[in-house]
């Protein structure tokens, strides 16, 4: 008579099978660290979550963020050429990294100028609150004799302030908001003499942007523009106010744009709104010179401000200077516009 048979033993799994676990562990993880990495530094790409809060606050930052996604991807890379099975990890962050890097770079590429058209100077400057230092600003403007100047944040008393210094140029001033008004709601646009006689329009939105047409700009129109700043409760508000550019960026007419966006060319709610318009530090390879915060060092900072051309309208230079008293440096520019 044969033996009973013993009781199965379940042996241990076999290794094709122990290895294929762990592969799909890495890949799931590396799938994971890849989607964080994509969440900090592309949730404009990721279904536009940069247009709520944190978002809308951190995307801001996005070349800082992507320089130290740059950082890890190279430790990754690293791991790689002495662990090879960790390669999912480096192509995860590596795709991030180039996508971003995409976005970022072609900002610091100068465009071929455009020829023809006539030259047009251009400075914005959010002056806090009215705070600025009103004869540093004066300065300026008498050094650099912008054609139009566009002062966020200064309403009629800093206006009145700096009316006196700027009139004997021939500058002549106009505010979006009355006498008694506090200078943070209001926009401040200089037009020089030289532009002569022109019409300028009340805008009807949170700050009452400034739109100044005729004269010497022919066809063109000038817009002294501030949006609000993306807190967390003003979000909603800071994506009505930057929809709005749309009207002159998509409109028939020429039109430049100059101010305080509160915005950035990583925000999709911004490159949206100004389809068919360009940016002047962009166009002059200066996309990430930093106009706020002044507290920070300049290469900290990031870009909210802006001037803006149509189609046809092109930056010839571009600067960025520092004036006391504000937290947003000034931007200064010469255009090249039709006619």
């Amino acid at each position: 008579m044969s033996a009973p048979p013993g009781p199965v033993r379940r042996g241990a799994p076999a290794p094709s099978s122990r290895s294929h676990r762990r592969a799909t562990g890495r890949l799931l993880a590396a799938g994971l660290l890849t989607a964080v990495a994509a969440v900090g530094v592309l949730p404009d790409l990721l279904f536009r979550t940069d247009r709520y809060s944190p978002f809308v606050q951190l995307v801001a930052f996005r070349p800082y963020l992507l320089g130290g996604e740059m950082l890890f991807t190279a430790v990754a890379v690293l791991v790689t050429l002495r662990r090879v099975l960790a390669w999912p990890f480096a192509a995860g962050l590596a795709l991030v990294a180039l996508v971003g890097a995409g976005l970022v770079v072609p900002r610091t590429i100068t465009d071929p100028l455009l020829p023809g058209g006539r030259s047009l100077s251009v400075l914005s400057f959010n002056t806090y609150r009215g705070e600025a230092d009103v004869g540093a600003l004066a300065e300026l403007i008498h050094s650099q004799r912008p054609d139009l100047v566009s002062l966020p944040e200064a309403g009629a008393a800093y206006r009145d302030r700096l009316a006196p210094l700027v009139k004997p140029l021939g500058y002549r001033l106009y505010t979006s908001t009355p006498l008694g008004s506090p200078d943070v709601s209001g926009v401040t646009a200089l037009v020089a003499a030289g532009l002569g006689d022109v019409d300028v329009r009340v805008g009807d939105t949170r700050f009452r942007y400034l739109e100044v047409t005729g004269g010497g700009l022919g066809a063109l129109h000038f817009v002294a523009f501030h949006a609000v700043a993306p807190t967390p409760g003003a979000v909603p508000q800071w994506r009505a106010d930057l929809s709005g550019l749309a009207r002159w960026c998509a409109g028939p007419a020429p039109a430049v744009i100059a101010g305080d966006f509160n915005a950035t060319l990583d925000h999709s709610v911004l490159r949206s709104a100004i389809a068919g318009c360009g940016d002047a530090a962009a166009q002059r390879g200066k996309g990430l010179a930093a106009t706020w915060p002044t507290w920070a060092p300049p290469w900290l900072g990031t870009q909210i401000d802006h001037v803006l051309g149509t189609d046809g309208i092109a930056a010839e230079t571009f600067a960025v200077h520092d004036i006391p008293g504000s937290d947003h440096r000034a931007i200064r520019t010469m255009l090249r516009v039709p006619g």
